[in-house]
């Protein structure tokens, strides 16, 4: 009875000891933070179980955690008062004691030298677990709090859980409430660690339970007027970076996430293996989501006792991958064989140190650097860890990366046409897991309707670099040439011959204006004799001959991407023939043969959905939104660039110009070409997979260039004004002012027609390019040359700004790695 006794006084003078509130109240104030147990475990760097023990009463920190937790409390209490009650006396039970008859260390307390760093040794079974440890405490194997794993016997029911040890947290000084923003991809950077703010209850997909049902993917306000509830945030963050502050301490600009313990390289592993907050959620439910990456600035390289600049010879390069390795191995971690700007560190499933991990390190300072591989590797990387000064910056980097992710679903890849790629898989995945009822193993099929593996292509649609293209042209037959229009231009008519200015304007995301909603050939393409033809339900190539379908004179062709009329038969794409049918009475009963889709779905329609939402939202920031007037989205427009020291503005012209590229690339993708690849290796490498089907692309094009002379032709039936030069989405009309305003079709309110030329930011709307003195466009017409060519050495009020200089500012607000135009290949 004596002993029980003790045990119970022993319990209740620890309760006091730490200064912490009965287990109730711990409970009450994570709640009422919206914190859950794993972000309380993460930030203490302890198991989940300990902090679950200390809430329900069979556990107590021990006194190198209880400083921390208590401020934790302290914080919360702060914010999160409870309703006055009469008091109640608690009791917390004794931690366990059968350490001692094993002859482990009580207090948890690990050892460190005197610089700080914690003892480190040969890997040997912990004390508490049995499992293999590198750290020591009083000189005996023993885990980092949190790591140790069930031992391999079974303890008594009676015995009560061991309490664990974690390195001590240090306290940080007294900081404001940091308010959580709605969606936390631009958290604010910190000089100096703060005090742990109420993280998101928001759960990855895989984690949801049906008493919680997954909310759709709010819309992320440009502004927020106010801080929202803590409820808003997120509990995965997909990068951080990692920084150093004036005094030498950690810095990272997601105040959520634990800084390392240490600033030794094992210090910097051991961190990256308790577990971090970091992964990219999947996008859908039977898609996959990422690892999340640490981003390491200059400061942090210099701190860890990295090079500055990637090492230039294989030897250095060897070196610095031995060290790395031999630092990882410390706490059973390993890296990437291959050391670059970016690698993996992981863990692998039973290794020492603690549980199976995967994490990305992208070293900002050494973008742009190493072979040729790993430059091309991280091309789109590089680009947006570009600031507007041109240096690479880490916490650019990992700023823009939040939004890029939270945008699109997905980070970013090598490029951004291999991104428009990932992003079709992630939102609309192509495999699935399925378990097994018998034998209870899992294993990934294809979905219903994904697109195979393997050459699909028939020979009129097959690509510009397939061998079946090449053997048509050699004989001498026609294959599609559905593409955008190139270099037309025609003869000015009186009218026109006498305006002083030719104004150029150009569409805005002209095939997201399409994408949404178009059919597409997802299935094999089967060649039909004598095909029906049901208006255009059905994807696929129709022979047909035009050249006798009477069209619009002062406009380009819209069959042709040349823009003059056909000379003879040839393969077109269904939007194409339906819109001849449709709108200039072609005779589809006069198709003779077509290749159509076996399978015919709106492939894009989430693909679109994510980039049309990040592409709005970066213009938005820009202060270009839907429903502008004429006037005032012109005057937006002009001044849209100018980024000032507003980080914001230039993140968003940044990941503005990358989403642009990634529909644009992804486009040109699905027919890559990828010149540096020989015949052969293209034929295993490209045509083989699911991402080449050149058909694809040439219906997108199709349909693009369908519907800009749609919106040609009803401005020119409204107001009788036609382009005088076309190339791809750029129009050149010849104006009375060096202003596009005189070409807008409206209604008699003033508001603008439906489906005719309009200004605005939104896809399909146009933007004004340019304003060309007329005398200098009929000069370079006399010279046989395009008068777009001149688009970039003129500014929309008709100043000559040389060639070059437009050029040079478009390169630097759209990232690198990008194709030459919308749909190239």
């Amino acid at each position: 009875m004596s002993d029980e006794l003790f045990d119970s006084v022993d319990a209740l003078l620890s309760g006091v000891r730490t200064g912490l509130p009965g287990p109730a109240e711990r409970q009450r104030l994570r709640l009422a933070a919206g914190l859950s147990v794993t972000q309380v475990a993460v930030a203490l760097r302890v198991n989940s179980s300990l902090v679950k023990g200390w809430e329900d009463g069979t556990a107590v920190p021990g006194p190198d955690l209880a400083p921390a937790y208590v401020r934790l409390l302290d914080g919360l209490a702060a914010r999160f008062p409870a309703t006055p009650a009469p008091p109640v006396a608690t009791s917390a039970p004794m931690m366990a004691t059968s350490g001692e008859a094993d002859g482990a260390p009580q207090l948890g307390m690990l050892d460190q030298n005197q610089d700080g760093s914690l003892v480190m040794g040969p890997a040997a079974p912990c004390v508490q677990c049995g499992q293999p440890s590198v750290y020591r405490a009083q000189g005996r194997p023993m885990h980092l709090g949190g790591f140790c794993r069930p031992a391999t016997h079974v303890a008594p029911a009676s015995t009560a859980p061991r309490q664990q040890s974690a390195p001590a947290i240090p306290a940080a000084p007294a900081a404001a409430p940091v308010p959580v923003a709605a969606e936390p991809v631009r958290p604010a950077p910190v000089p100096a660690p703060v005090a742990i703010t109420a993280p998101a209850a928001r759960r990855p997909a895989a984690s949801r339970t049906p008493a919680r049902p997954a909310a759709a993917r709010p819309a992320r306000p440009a502004a927020p007027a106010a801080p929202v509830a803590p409820a808003a945030a997120a509990k995965w963050w997909p990068m951080v970076a990692l920084d150093v502050a004036e005094d030498g301490t950690w810095v990272l600009d997601v105040p959520q996430i634990p800084a390392p313990a240490g600033t030794k390289l094992g210090d910097w592993f051991a961190w990256l293996g308790t577990g971090l907050p970091l992964r990219i959620e999947r996008a859908h439910p039977s898609g996959r989501g990422g690892d999340g990456t640490v981003c390491l600035t200059a400061g942090a390289l210099k701190l860890l006792g990295l090079p500055a600049a990637l090492p230039a010879t294989e030897k250095a390069l060897a070196a610095l991958q031995a060290k790395l390795a031999k630092a990882a191995a410390t706490v059973g971690m390993e890296v990437s064989a291959q050391i670059g700007p970016s690698f993996r560190a992981f863990r692998r499933a039973g290794s020492a140190g603690g549980q199976k991990t995967s994490i990305g390190v992208l070293v900002a300072p050494w973008l742009g650097q190493g072979d040729a591989r790993q430059q091309a590797t991280n091309t789109l990387a590089a680009a947006l860890a570009t600031g507007p000064d041109g240096a690479v910056d880490g916490a650019t980097f990992a700023r823009r990366f939040r939004a890029f992710t939270a945008d699109l679903g997905v980070a970013p890849g090598a490029t951004t046409a291999s991104t428009g790629m990932l992003l079709l898989d992630a939102v609309r995945p192509r495999e699935e897991w399925v378990k097994d009822p018998a034998t209870g193993e899992w294993s990934a099929h294809l979905r219903e309707g994904a697109l195979p593996k393997g050459d699909v292509a028939v020979p009129p649609v097959a690509g510009a670099r397939h061998p079946a293209t090449r053997k048509l042209l050699a004989a001498g037959e026609a294959v599609c040439e559905e593409e955008d229009y190139k270099w037309w231009a025609r003869e000015l008519t009186p009218e026109e011959s006498v305006r002083p200015w030719v104004v150029a304007v150009d569409v805005c995301a002209s095939y997201l204006s399409v994408t949404d909603s178009l059919r597409l050939p997802a299935g094999p393409l089967k060649l039909v004799q004598g095909p029906a033809w049901n208006g255009g339900k059905d994807a696929g190539f129709w022979w047909a001959d035009f050249t006798t379908t009477p069209v619009d004179e002062l406009l380009p062709h819209p069959a042709t991407f040349h823009g003059r009329p056909p000379t003879g038969p040839s393969w077109y794409a269904t939007p194409t023939v339906a819109y001849m049918a449709g709108t200039y009475g072609f005779d589809p009963a006069t198709i003779t043969q077509a290749y159509i889709s076996t399978h015919t779905v709106p492939l894009l329609k989430e693909w679109t959905g994510r980039i049309r939402g990040g592409y709005k939202r970066t213009y938005a920031d820009l202060g270009l939104v839907d429903g502008q007037a004429p006037e005032e989205f012109l005057a937006a427009y002009a001044a849209h660039k100018e980024t000032g020291d507003d980080p914001g503005r230039a993140d968003a012209l940044v990941l503005a110009g990358a989403y642009k590229n990634v529909y644009k690339g992804g486009i040109g993708k699905w027919s890559d070409s990828a010149r540096h690849l020989t015949d052969e290796e293209w034929s295993e490498q490209v045509a083989s997979k699911w991402s080449y089907r050149s058909e694809i692309r040439f219906t997108i094009i199709a349909a693009a260039r369908i519907a800009a002379h749609r919106r040609l032709r009803k401005t020119f039936l409204l107001t009788g004004r036609a382009p005088l030069a076309v190339n791809v989405d750029s129009y050149l009309y010849a104006t009375d002012e060096a202003s596009p305003l005189e070409l807008l079709p409206v209604r008699d309110d003033g508001t603008p027609v439906p489906g005719a030329l309009r200004l605005g930011i939104a896809p399909g709307s146009h933007k004004h390019e340019s304003s060309i003195p007329l005398p200098a466009v009929i000069e370079a017409l006399g010279r046989r040359e395009h008068p777009s060519k001149l688009v970039h050495h003129y500014a929309t009020d008709g100043t000559y700004i040389g060639p070059g200089q437009a050029d040079a500012e478009q390169t630097a607000a759209e990232p690198a790695g990008t194709d030459e135009q919308e749909g190239g290949h």
